[in-house]
């Protein structure tokens, strides 16, 4: 009996059983959190300390993989490209990134103001859950006063100790060094008179092509694990989270929820359908495993090995683009929080009783895009972005640190529907330069025309 369970279990594709145990999560987190009212706190921090090692494991397991495959892939993939071919992609690439970065912040600005949060009964209620958290959003400003010129930190951030890069997981950095040295091969590959020479570089070529292979079948056995992970970490979530669903919360949670659902259901599948004539659902869906990943572990680096599973397995993108494509946007691509820093600003405005004109709100929109690109290689992520767009609008550092207060009270809930819409971007964007390159292997869904 046993035995046949297990086959069975195993019959079932693996994303059916990824959906039902995410499903399962956010229900039995919903009712912890529900009985935590009567049996208070304690109790439920002792449930969830029980869930919390199994995804924990899935956490780690990912973590595990993803330095690897980020620098196996980058190495491979700007190492087959022609020096001239690979700076038409990156140029089409970031262009992608950055127009969809626009459409979440025009987007996100736009849901701002037709919920208006902060107006009328909901102010005194904001002053009372900022209050307890000003000292530490006061400190995360200090932070940002000691990083003040943001561009030379991130300029500097590029060009570390790779090894020290590859063992404390800089993204940044990895992705620089795995594309220098994947171009450096590249360039030896094309120069190199030698015939000895020129096969010890393809030999190792070969080698790191072989250690990308390895890694996805890695990738292949995590998965597996996958369904009892994402349980875990979603009962967890919405546990300790779904309070923030109701209450002052409500308007903003639902404000970044409709921008992060609108990106998902309705902006990206109209790309798709309208520059590559595919049908956009059948598209996306093969990317749901990525997304659901970054959603639960609120981390589009661990979703990383993930995504370059769905586009080249699924997919069929070629490792050459998803290889440099994905981790690039992994750290630069950021339309969720394009979405969610426009609503905080307007809740400021609407606090502090600032108005906004039409040049204010274009230079919101601008700055939101522009700030979003360093948010993977600035400590604190959006939070410390939110004090450059706060300033934009003419705030001072008080009036900042309440909002920046109020916005870690939210924050575990929002990064994780942001995170789902950073990672499905980054999959977006990747798709459509491969099918404009045709640098898709195969037909993966049926054409409308």
């Amino acid at each position: 009996m046993p035995n046949r369970l297990i086959r069975g279990y195993f019959k079932v594709p693996l994303s059916t059983r990824i959906l039902v145990g995410f499903a399962i999560g956010i229900a039995t987190g919903i009712l912890l959190w529900h009985m935590s009212h009567t049996r208070g706190d304690i109790w439920l921090k002792g449930v969830l300390d029980w869930f919390m090692p199994f995804g924990n494991i899935l956490l780690d397991m990912l973590k595990m993989i993803v330095i690897p495959i980020v620098f196996f892939s980058l190495v491979t993939g700007s190492a087959s490209l022609s020096l001239k071919k690979f700076g038409s992609l990156g140029g089409m690439v970031i262009v992608w990134f950055t127009t969809t970065s626009l459409i979440a912040a025009v987007l996100g600005t736009g849901i701002a103001f037709i919920i208006s949060p902060g107006k009328g009964t909901d102010r005194e209620s904001f002053s009372k859950l900022a209050h307890s958290l000003i000292p530490q959003a006061q400190e995360i400003g200090l932070g940002m006063s000691e990083t003040k010129n943001q561009l030379i930190a991130f300029i500097s951030n590029l060009f570390k100790n790779p090894f020290e890069a590859l063992s404390t997981g800089n993204f940044l950095s990895i992705i620089v060094f795995a594309l220098l040295f994947g171009l450096a091969t590249r360039v030896l590959l094309d120069t190199l008179k030698n015939k000895e020479e020129h096969s010890v570089v393809a030999g190792m070529l070969k080698l790191f092509q072989a250690a990308q292979a390895i890694s996805f079948k890695i990738v292949d056995w995590v998965m597996e694990y996958f369904p009892f992970g994402i349980f875990a970490l979603t009962t967890v979530n919405f546990g300790l989270y779904g309070s923030e669903l109701f209450g002052p919360y409500m308007k903003i949670a639902a404000g970044v929820v409709l921008g992060v659902l609108m990106m998902i259901f309705v902006i990206y599948p109209a790309l798709i359908f309208f520059i590559t004539y595919e049908n956009p659902f059948k598209v996306m869906y093969k990317m749901q495993k990525a997304i659901l990943t970054a959603f639960v572990t609120r981390s589009s680096a661990v979703a990383l090995p993930v995504s370059m599973q769905a586009c080249e397995e699924e997919l069929g993108i070629s490792n050459e683009l998803a290889g440099f494509s994905l981790p690039l946007g992994s750290t630069i691509n950021m339309d969720g929080v394009c979405i969610h820093l426009p609503v905080f600003a307007i809740l400021a405005a609407n606090l502090f009783h600032i108005h906004l004109g039409p040049g204010q709100i274009l230079l919101l929109i601008v700055s939101v895009v522009v700030a979003s690109i360093g948010t993977g290689g600035v400590p604190s992520g959006s939070l410390m972005l939110m004090f450059i767009i706060l300033q934009s609008i003419g705030l001072n550092y008080t009036q900042t640190s309440v909002i920046v207060a109020l916005a870690m009270g939210i924050n575990p809930l929002i990064d994780m529907f942001e995170t789902a819409s950073n990672v499905a971007g980054d999959n977006v964007c990747t798709y459509i330069v491969a099918h404009s390159q045709g640098m898709i292997k195969q037909r993966n869904s049926r054409r409308f025309f």
